[in-house]
Parts: structure tokens; C-alpha cells; sequence
């Protein structure tokens, strides 16, 4: 067996000069390298030997690189495997993604990206060799809860997917979760040391799109007065997550399109193109198939970003998990104001459990934080809930709603405005006695309190 302390790869191609031009690179970086020019010669070597990495050219005399992908992710699934196809060939690159591949590399091949690749797959290859990861699974938990079994699947798919540098598409209900889920991704995986970088692909406006994307520079347009990198390369060597990815204008998704598959982004401006490393991850709760259909987002972009799909489940699907948020998010409130025997009636878990949440979790934490500041004696019963109508009409409500109201955009910021503004007023009329105040606005002093701390008003 290999010593530990020296990572070693496998390079699998049938023209010397490619082999060549791979062990030379990968030797420099103080790697270890071991060669075959077909399938029979690697799985030889992979019997006698612990691999770190390996790459493997995608047409070989007796199969193919995807072959090679099955058999490692079946007998050596800790082996990260990348694959290296030929110019221009992303449906083949694809295709490699889903058979289970790290990640791809063009020939012919670019040095910088080569290295990029092989520093991001040593540094996975090392996490489950030390059987770390940046999250722990207490992190996780925190992060996403949940014992259903639903969620356990779902835990566990996100560690197999962080594995890889695919292109993730992120399905699921608005309130479900799917940033939460695209930041385990990135956290869990070797990219976990760089940035995450989150957009809302609905909230920027279409003039402002590209310049937002892909950066500009000074002068390039009325109001440049320096230069700008876009997000991409914010999220240079990291995560780049997309999230509402159907809000995207039909202009903007010819040009996002190109920049993922060169790897490449053109600020505004600029005469040349400039190289970026990021894995995209991206989101949306409207079905992409029927807006395709409609014409309305493309579908070369679509199959460009759902090499694999993740769904995430509706709170409703997952009944069992709402005592375990609903508490958890109870105790986060109380902590925040020092009320630690804040907690929940049975009558009221019930209530909650059998609530179908059109909003999912982001709409259950909404509840638990108003009943919070409702409820008497520290304890929330049902009747605090204010449990709305059950009815069909609000999914409806929430899934036509605007991008921007829907993700709590400008709409939260102007609910939140109109809150301060009217709590001050109160403040002011009662010389700033915080009882006569909250009795003013028709609320507890504890409600007023935690008003005043969330609203950072203290």
C-alpha cells in the first residue's frame, strides 16, 4: 500500500504525449503519479494501489472514461475521479457529472485549470482520509434539522453531492430551505475555504444584470466611476448560488450560459475575458420544465445547471420534524429576550402539526416569533398560533406573489420601516416609558422588548 503521507494519482489516457504532459504537471506538484493507457491497465493498478485522485481521458481502446467512473464510485468510492473530454464536448462532460465524476477538464488542456482541479480534489481526497469535513454532523443538524427519514435522505445525498463540483439545481416550495441546503453543499465539500456567494436572481434590476454578474469597469458606463468585480469573481474559487434562477431575463441567460461553460466572465467594458473557478449551484420553487415549455427560460441553460436535481421537501411532507423546529426555533426567541421557560402547549403542537405551511419553515418561524410576543405566562397555546386559513387559495397567494415580496426583499424592509416608525411614535408620545408604550401599541411589555431588540431599537 501507498504511504499516506504521499498523495498518489492515477493518469488513464492512450496518447503518450497527453500521459506525459499529466505526469510532468502533477510530479511538480510533488504528486506521485501512476499510468495506463486502457481500462485492464487501471483497474491492475487500482487493485495494488491507494489512489488519492485520478484522471482519466473519456475514449480508451477497450471503453470509456464513464466505465472508469462507475467502477471507482462502486469499489473506490473515495477516489475522486475527473475526466477529461474533448473540446466543446459538455454534453459528454455532462454526462460524466451524473456517472459520479469530480469534476472535467477540455483538452486541450489548460495548466492553471488543470492545477485548480487536482488542489480542489486532493483537498476532498484529505478530508475522508482524516474523516473530517468542515461541518460537523452536530453543525449539520444545526443547520438543517430534522429525524425524519425524509431528511435523513436528504442529509445524505447533500454529503454525496459535495463530493462533486456538478452543477446542483436545487428544487423545492419558497420557504422550504434551499439556501440552507446549497450552503451545506459548499461547506461540506473542498471548495468550504473560499466564499459562498448568494444572489437572489430575481431582485436585481435587468439594466444592472450584467454589471452585477460579471462586473464592470471604471467608465464603461454613466455612473462606473471605478471598477467592479461581478459575482463571479466574488465567488472565485468557491460557491456561486442562483437562487430563483427563472427570474433571470432571456438576455441574461444567453450570457450566463457561456460564462459557465467557458469558465470565463467578461465585465463590462473590458475587451478581454477573464478566467473564474466557481461551482453554481442554483434554486427556484417554479417548474423549469413548464417554463420552457412556455418559452420563458432556455433549455440549454437548464440542462447546463441540472446535471443533477436535489429536491428539498415541503414542511408538510415531513410532519414528524415540526415539534423539533418549532422548538428549536422557540428557544433561539426566548434566549434572544432571557426568557429561558418559554415553550410550546401540546395543544399548540398539535395545531402546528396539522397546518399544511404554504410558507414551510421560513413561514413556521414567522409564527413561533409573533406567538412569542402574544403568548401569557411563557407558554405558547394554539389560540396564539393565529393559525391561518388552511385553504389552497394560500399556496396560491404565495407562489404568484411577486419575486420580491415573495423572498422578503423590499416588502420585509418596508414592513420593517413602518414598524420602527411606529414604535418610536409611541416612544415619544410616552416620554420613552416602555410600559405606557407597549400599552399604547396594544401589546405586552415582552412583545414591545423583543420588538425593540430584533429591530435593533434598544
Amino acid at each position: 500500500m501507498t504511504n499516506k503521507s504521499i498523495q498518489t494519482a492515477l493518469i488513464v489516457d492512450d496518447e503518450p504525449d497527453i500521459r506525459d504532459l499529466l505526469e510532468i504537471t502533477l510530479t511538480r506538484m510533488g504528486i506521485n503519479t501512476y499510468s495506463a493507457s486502457n481500462l485492464e491497465e487501471a483497474y491492475s493498478h487500482l487493485s495494488r494501489t491507494e489512489f488519492h485522485l485520478c484522471l482519466t481521458d473519456m475514449n480508451l481502446p477497450d471503453g470509456n472514461g464513464i466505465d472508469l467512473v462507475s467502477n471507482i464510485q462502486k469499489n473506490h468510492p473515495n477516489i475522486p475521479v475527473a475526466v477529461i473530454t474533448a473540446y466543446g464536448s459538455i454534453e459528454t462532460a455532462i454526462a460524466a457529472l451524473k456517472a459520479g465524476a469530480f469534476d472535467f477538464v477540455s483538452k486541450p488542456v489548460e495548466l492553471s485549470r488543470l492545477r485548480d482541479l487536482v488542489d480542489s480534489a486532493l483537498r476532498l481526497s484529505q478530508q475522508q482520509e482524516n474523516k473530517e469535513s468542515k461541518v460537523s454532523d452536530a453543525q449539520e443538524d444545526k443547520l438543517l434539522l430534522g429525524n425524519s427519514e425524509t431528511m435523513q435522505k436528504l442529509r445524505g445525498q447533500i454529503r454525496k453531492l459535495a463530493r462533486s463540483q456538478a452543477p446542483v439545481y436545487i428544487s423545492g416550495e419558497s420557504g422550504s430551505g434551499k439556501e440552507m441546503v446549497a450552503r451545506m453543499i459548499h461547506q461540506l465539500g473542498p471548495r468550504a475555504d473560499a466564499p459562498f456567494v448568494p444572489v437572489n436572481c430575481g431582485a436585481i434590476p435587468n439594466e444592472l444584470m450584467e454589471s452585477e454578474f460579471f462586473g464592470h469597469k471604471k467608465g464603461s458606463f454613466t455612473g462606473a466611476v471605478e471598477n467592479k468585480l461581478g459575482l463571479f469573481q466574488a465567488a472565485d474559487g468557491g460557491t456561486l448560488f442562483l437562487d430563483e434562477v427563472a427570474d433571470l431575463p432571456m438576455a441574461m441567460q444567453v450570457k450566463l450560459l457561456r460564462s459557465i461553460q467557458e469558465k470565463t466572465v467578461r465585465p463590462v467594458g473590458e475587451q478581454k475575458e477573464i478566467p473564474v473557478n466557481v461551482r453554481i449551484l442554483s434554486a427556484t420553487h417554479k417548474d423549469l420544465n413548464n417554463e420552457i415549455d412556455e418559452g420563458r427560460f432556455r433549455q440549454d441553460l437548464f440542462y447546463r445547471i441540472n446535471v443533477i436535481e436535489l429536491k428539498v421537501p415541503a414542511l408538510r411532507e415531513r410532519v414528524e420534524d415540526i415539534p423539533l423546529l418549532a422548538e428549536t426555533m422557540l428557544k433561539r426567541v426566548a434566549d434572544e429576550c432571557d426568557i429561558p421557560n418559554a415553550r410550546l402547549s401540546t395543544d399548540a403542537i398539535n395545531a402546528l402539526k396539522q397546518y399544511s405551511f404554504p410558507g414551510n419553515v421560513r413561514e413556521l418561524e414567522n409564527i413561533i416569533e409573533r406567538a412569542f410576543t402574544l403568548c401569557e405566562d411563557d407558554v405558547i397555546h394554539a389560540v396564539d398560533l393565529h393559525l391561518q386559513d388552511n385553504s389552497s387559495d394560500a399556496r396560491q397567494t404565495i407562489d404568484s406573489a411577486p419575486a420580491q415580496q415573495r423572498n422578503g426583499v423590499n416588502l420585509e424592509e418596508y414592513l420593517e420601516t413602518i414598524e420602527k416608525q411606529t414604535i418610536e411614535q409611541a416612544l415619544e408620545e410616552t416620554r420613552w416609558n416602555k410600559t405606557a408604550a407597549a400599552k399604547k401599541l396594544g401589546i405586552s411589555f415582552r412583545a414591545l422588548r423583543y420588538r425593540l431588540k430584533k429591530l435593533g431599537m434598544e
